[in-house]
């Protein structure tokens, strides 16, 4: 019932073909929390009424899914939430879970062994950068539904397996929004991978150090350098964010050919007005193109 064995664009292909979602917004909501779990949902009910229906329900048939994905150890869960709850870094999981950076990358290992996290490293190379010893790794769930259960059903299983629901409505309905940033970012870098018409991708990840975080970096065939960012909110971007990111960029003498930004809900008509070959601006839509 839970896929380890596609990659993160398999999977959201799947699921959006074998669901029938045209729509990618509607995509995205679901794919955050039932991505990798092989089922069919109706995507025209409430997010939480599926919720309910197909995992909290459930719970106890896929505890012991997930138990015997993961070993079932309770330091190993530890940091799994601590990886689904905070920035991926594996200090502050570490932090999270309260273990000792030796162990915990011990279980970071057994983890990666057995499919369920991907280990990231800042591609400092691709923006011509020294590798920085203090930019530690970052912890990806492959799959979604992993994830989701890490941070939302995990923590608080007690009150779930009793059938009791309301500490986790309100602890989901708090963070859904902020939770789906995460998979639009790694939605937005798998499509400059795979669909970046004008130039062929040879190599592409994220930046950061202890100043910055460029979600979007890649190299053409060319030899090219694509960075940007994406947004994943309500709002419109603005020209100022665009600037914002400029100048942090150009604070760590990081520069670039081109610039790509994508975000759910459209750019003010300032923004827009800068499209052009060197700054590219794709919305949720554009990412439909996945699943083509």
């Amino acid at each position: 019932m839970i896929i380890l064995d596609k990659s993160f664009k398999e999977l959201f292909k799947d699921f959006c073909t074998t669901n029938n979602i045209e729509n990618m917004q509607v995509a995205i909501q679901y794919f955050t929390v039932f991505g990798g779990l092989d089922i069919k949902i109706d995507t025209t009910k409430p997010i939480l009424e599926l919720i309910e229906k197909h995992i909290l329900n459930n719970y106890n048939y896929l505890r012991s899914e997930v138990n015997q994905i993961t070993g079932g150890y309770h330091v190993e869960h530890a940091i799994l939430s601590g990886i689904a709850l905070g920035d991926r870094k594996t200090t502050n999981a570490f932090k999270r879970a309260h273990v000792s950076f030796e162990e915990g990358m011990k279980c970071v290992d057994s983890l990666y062994e057995k499919a369920i996290i991907d280990i990231d490293s800042s591609e400092h190379f691709l923006l011509g950068k020294r590798g920085d010893s203090k930019a530690v790794k970052k912890l990806i769930f492959i799959n979604p539904f992993l994830r989701f259960w890490f941070a939302f059903v995990s923590p608080i299983y007690k009150g779930i397996k009793d059938g009791n629901y309301e500490e986790f409505k309100t602890k989901f309905q708090g963070r859904e929004s902020d939770f789906s940033d995460f998979i639009f970012e790694e939605l937005a870098l798998s499509f400059v991978k795979n669909t970046f018409v004008e130039d062929k991708i040879k190599q592409h990840g994220q930046y950061w150090n202890e100043k910055i975080q460029i979600p979007i970096v890649a190299k053409t065939n060319s030899d090219k350098t694509i960075i940007g960012f994406s947004k994943y909110t309500d709002n419109k971007m603005k020209k100022s964010e665009l600037n914002k990111f400029l100048e942090d960029c150009k604070k760590e003498d990081i520069s670039a050919d081109i610039i790509v930004i994508f975000t759910k809900n459209g750019y003010s008509t300032e923004l827009k007005a800068l499209k052009s070959e060197t700054l590219k601006l794709f919305n949720v839509k554009s990412l439909k193109a996945l699943v083509q």
